[in-house]
């Protein structure tokens, strides 16, 4: 695992290239799309681990990306719902999983209804919000009761620069979370927390995946 994801970038703090999800994902889609596999190794399979079999479960991946974690939850039985912030994001996303629902929506104000679903993942997703009572609240609402909710935290300080095809250097904005923090806010919300585990890099703590019951 490399630790250049908690690594701050260097350079003026008035940075011109700094984008919100949304506009910097939009131009890092592409590239996002070819580094799955790097994206994998924050989790070593523990949030494959932690589903578990979903069969005929309604499931929803928040900040789905380009659909790294579609087929692990397909694979596991479940009807999925993606949706993620990003235009270019979702019409990659979709263009690979044509039978799957996928549309542009913010996790702070999901277009569903109440207990809808009964699995909720969001994976590299919490590092770009800076507060996380709203959006854990609105998980909790479209959890069905009982529901699971499966969220990772990556340990980033400051966003790393991101190099664009055009060779541009972007920075998407992120925050870091405190694990005790991200406990603090679950428990805020009314979450049941089930397991905690760490991906470490010797000492240090490289992403903590939670998994919680409404």
């Amino acid at each position: 695992i490399s630790i250049i994801v908690y690594m701050s970038y260097k350079g003026k703090k008035s940075l011109k290239n700094v984008f919100g999800s949304k506009e910097g994902y939009n131009l890092y889609a592409d590239i996002y799309n070819n580094n799955v596999v790097y994206l994998n190794t924050f989790e070593e399979n523990t949030v494959l681990k932690l589903m578990g079999n979903l069969t005929n479960k309604k499931a929803l991946d928040i900040g789905c990306g380009t659909g790294r974690l579609i087929q692990d939850l397909i694979n596991s039985g479940a009807d999925v719902t993606a949706i993620d912030v990003s235009e270019e994001m979702v019409k990659i996303a979709k263009n690979k999983f044509r039978t799957v629902n996928i549309s542009v929506a913010d996790v702070e104000n999901l277009p569903f209804e109440d207990n809808s679903f009964d699995f909720v993942v969001a994976s590299f997703l919490i590092v770009h919000l800076k507060t996380l009572t709203k959006a854990f609240d609105e998980i909790y609402r479209v959890l069905k009761d009982g529901g699971e909710f499966l969220v990772t935290n990556i340990n980033q300080r400051k966003a790393p620069k991101i190099e664009l095809e055009s060779g541009e250097r972007i920075v998407i904005k992120s925050y870091y979370h405190r694990p005790e923090d991200v406990i603090k806010a679950l428990e805020y919300s009314f979450f049941k927390i089930e397991k905690e585990e760490f991906i470490r890099e010797g000492k240090t703590w490289i992403n903590q995946i939670i998994k919680v019951r409404k």
